[in-house]
């Protein structure tokens, strides 16, 4: 959770560069940077401070919400949230998904319809595995090469590790070991 802290800091100070394309329709505010070979697609809302990598393929109808910075080849699809996020390179998110502060490794795929719950219901901090994170928001932090399935869901503070399967309609919490699997 310390990496969404960093991002935070490290988006205040950008400038907006766009070396990608960006099409009629879609809508960017504040800093954006949007690398070389992206496409922002028509209905993206993208509000800055926010980073695209290279090669990326962003919406259409996707809202892209500050303090998000999201590496190279990833593809973000039609009816996704992101927000306060950290998405790694070779991500997929594809579509109908909402994702808030969280930190999302490389090569991962959610499922249409993936949840990530980044507020206790109670309203009270978020803790993960007894550490107080000092948080009052936050999501998950998932590692590299994780499949959601279709209408997963993801508690507060959820740690999965690297490999991890989380089945279709599974509900993901605590901390999942590297490769296991839930469903």
């Amino acid at each position: 959770w310390d990496l969404l802290t960093i991002n935070e800091e490290l988006l205040k100070s950008i400038d907006s560069t766009q070396e990608g394309i960006i099409e009629a329709g879609a809508v960017l505010k504040g800093s954006v940077i949007v690398g070389r070979n992206s496409l922002i697609r028509s209905g993206s809302y993208i509000t800055g401070p926010v980073v695209v990598g290279k090669n990326c393929d962003i919406g259409p109808n996707c809202y892209i919400r500050p303090y998000t910075a999201i590496g190279d080849r990833c593809h973000i699809g039609n009816g996704v949230e992101i927000k306060n996020s950290v998405i790694m390179s070779g991500t997929n998110i594809p579509h109908l998904s909402y994702v808030g502060d969280s930190v999302i490794g490389e090569g991962c795929n959610l499922g249409a319809g993936t949840q990530v719950a980044n507020l206790r219901f109670n309203g009270g901090g978020v803790r993960v595995d007894y550490h107080d994170t000092g948080r009052r928001k936050l999501g998950v932090i998932m590692g590299d090469g994780v499949f959601t399935g279709v209408n997963s869901s993801i508690n507060p503070g959820t740690i999965i590790g690297c490999g991890a399967r989380i089945g279709p309609g599974a509900l993901a919490s605590g901390v999942i070991a590297a490769g296991a699997g839930i469903f």
